[in-house]
């Protein structure tokens, strides 16, 4: 069941910068842990990125020092600044987390996903 709408994906050439964007239904009454994921070609879905309640991020080595996800609990969204993209970042980018439905009633969210393409 799709509960989050990814938006932000598109082409762009190595060295670009993209921000993608993810925002829970109306339905979501708040959003908790969350994550970024990602499905590249010919390759498995990896975990790209995590943001807690609290504000601690964690990334995947490859994209270190590139990468920023952050979160806008008042919005319920969730960002994922992406700076010096290089080929290998493409991938449909899937946003997923544990959100709230009502009080203390959780549910696992994901998106529909959202393409970015790095390429010359």
């Amino acid at each position: 069941q799709v509960q989050l709408v990814e938006s932000g994906g598109g082409l762009v050439q190595p060295g670009g910068s993209l921000r993608l964007s993810c925002a829970a239904f109306a339905t979501i009454s708040s959003i908790n842990d969350m994550n970024w994921y990602r499905q590249g070609p010919g390759k498995g879905r990896e975990l790209v990125a995590g943001i807690t309640k609290s504000g601690i991020t964690n990334y995947v080595d490859s994209v270190k020092g590139r990468f920023t996800i952050s979160r806008d609990d008042a919005k319920k969204s969730v960002y994922l600044q992406m700076n010096s993209l290089k080929p290998e970042d493409t991938a449909v980018y899937y946003c997923n987390g544990n959100v709230e439905t009502g009080f203390h009633e959780y549910l696992v969210a994901w998106g529909q996903g959202t393409l970015v393409s790095v390429s010359s």
